[in-house]
């Protein structure tokens, strides 16, 4: 998917007669997408245990109606009102968990219901009207950028420049690190050439990428929150016992269980987790649109499934990677933003889309029948 990603773009920026990978555009990609990614992270776990949530677009959008009230006309602090909403969709998610987990009701039926119930609470909430504008700290979490503390005063946020190349050094003391430790117990690694190789475009991607953004106004701070999501959610699959379990819970409930794993547990707390990026997502899209809106959050859910599932999620559960639900979802907002440049309509966006889902689902399935 990396490399069907690189391909997108390169098609789109011949297309596009070199618009889309303008500095501006990138940076507009990354925004555009972020409460996406948020939510196809939260989704990938939910997929890899089995399950599907319907319900997040909905509950992203009464999270934002509900921090529009907050923070517009009740005058919370903003710190206070973002504390108060990713405990409002924690509380969701236990609920949705509940009937999961422990009621042993299908998720598809228990978040098709909080579909219809959050997006009824989101109009009752706004009484069928928008509210705006939020204070600017709230706004900042999705439309405001990192300043240069270098203090530059060209065209090139030095900042950005200088994050790029210590996280090139961080990158390949890591991956040294990981390949001491992989000849050490003589596990089966790539040849030192092609190591190098990896290396070095790897570190390239990286430095271009911060270039890019410190040619326009750096580093969002949204971008920010997207790297430590990525990076913790990696870790906790890849490295921790929960991850583990999510896994094995996915791959085999009956042997999970059998095996001294607590799936009911589990399941309850993946979907506590999808309520909070739930949250999390209405929060950024919130502060995107400066408004709390009733049609926020229409077919989020189906992005984030896309997302997902063309990220290497499968629908049979345990198999899917966090990045991998990163790639998906860039994969999809690289479309929507080409085909938009093109001046591609709305309904022949939505068709390809859709093509592009059944592709993904049908090259899963023929790669498990092989």
């Amino acid at each position: 998917m990396i490399i069907a990603l690189i391909g997108i773009a390169l098609l789109f920026q011949i297309l596009t007669d070199g618009i889309l990978l303008t500095p501006l555009n990138v940076t507009n990609i990354i925004m555009q997408n972020s409460y996406i990614i948020v939510l196809a992270i939260g989704m990938m776990l939910i997929i890899i245990t089995g399950e599907i949530d319907l319900s997040v677009g909905s509950v992203a959008a009464f999270v934002g109606a509900v921090a529009g009230v907050l923070m517009v006309t009740m005058d919370f602090p903003v710190f206070a009102g973002i504390l108060i909403c990713l405990a409002i969709g924690a509380i969701i998610g236990a609920w949705q968990g509940f009937w999961v987990a422990y009621v042993n009701i299908p998720s598809f039926i228990v978040t098709l219901a909080g579909m219809l119930i959050f997006r009824g609470l989101t109009l009752v909430v706004l009484q069928g009207q928008t509210i705006a504008p939020f204070p600017d700290g709230f706004r900042g979490l999705s439309s405001a950028f990192v300043p240069d503390v270098f203090g530059g005063e060209g065209e090139i946020q030095l900042f950005t420049v200088v994050v790029g190349i210590v996280l090139s050094v961080v990158y390949i003391l890591s991956e040294l690190k990981i390949r001491r430790t992989d000849l050490k117990y003589d596990f089966k690694t790539i040849s030192f050439p092609l190591f190098i190789v990896k290396l070095v475009l790897f570190t390239i991607v990286i430095n271009l990428f911060t270039y890019v953004l410190a040619q326009y106004e750096g580093i969002p701070y949204v971008l920010i929150v997207l790297f430590v999501l990525i990076i913790g959610y990696t870790f906790v699959m890849n490295k921790t016992v929960i991850g583990r379990h999510i896994y094995a819970v996915g791959g085999n409930a009956n042997a999970a269980q059998l095996s001294g794993i607590k799936t009911k547990k589990m399941k309850f707390w993946v979907f506590v987790n999808m309520g909070v990026l739930a949250a999390l997502c209405g929060m950024i899209f919130a502060g995107r649109l400066n408004a709390a809106t009733p049609q926020a959050g229409n077919l989020f859910e189906l992005d984030a499934i896309a997302a997902a599932v063309i990220g290497g999620a499968s629908f049979t559960g345990g198999v899917g990677t966090v990045f991998g639900a990163v790639i998906g979802a860039l994969v999809m907002g690289v479309l929507n933003n080409g085909m938009s440049l093109m001046g591609i309509g709305i309904d022949w966006q939505q068709a390809i889309k859709g093509l592009v889902l059944l592709a993904a689902v049908a090259f899963d399935v023929l790669n498990k029948n092989k």
